[in-house]
């Protein structure tokens, strides 16, 4: 797929139930969600709709039963998200990201070592 959906903060939540383990009916994906969220099952239906139109899943159908599973990889909305936050709040510019991060969050000692490899091996390149 060459370009990947919008997902709202909900649909995520149910693309995580199917990356987790794919494919699920719709039953299945309405328990695994039931557990952490007070959705009625028939929002969660209307979710798992939303996301077949965008192409963010398909399915197969048995009989009446209809099974769910992704045709976008986590990581690929991960970057898509992930480039979209930036140029809307950053302007595209991820230094100020990381410099903002940087100076508001509590970092721990094996954070910072860590952060230090990633940009030596990126100073490298």
């Amino acid at each position: 797929m060459s370009q990947v959906p919008q997902i709202s903060d909900a649909e995520w939540e149910v693309m995580k139930v199917l990356w987790s383990s794919s494919p699920r009916t719709a039953n299945e994906v309405v328990e695994a969600l039931e557990a952490h969220t007070d959705w009625n099952p028939k929002t969660i239906r209307t979710l798992l709709s939303r996301l077949v139109q965008k192409q963010a899943i398909s399915y197969s159908q048995e009989g009446k039963v209809y099974a769910y599973f992704p045709v976008v990889s986590e990581d690929e909305c991960v970057k898509s998200e992930t480039a979209s936050f930036l140029k809307r709040i950053y302007g595209g510019a991820f230094k100020p990201l990381l410099v903002n991060f940087l100076k508001e969050e509590k970092l721990s000692p094996e954070d910072i070592k860590e952060l230090k490899v990633i940009l030596d091996d990126k100073s490298k390149e």
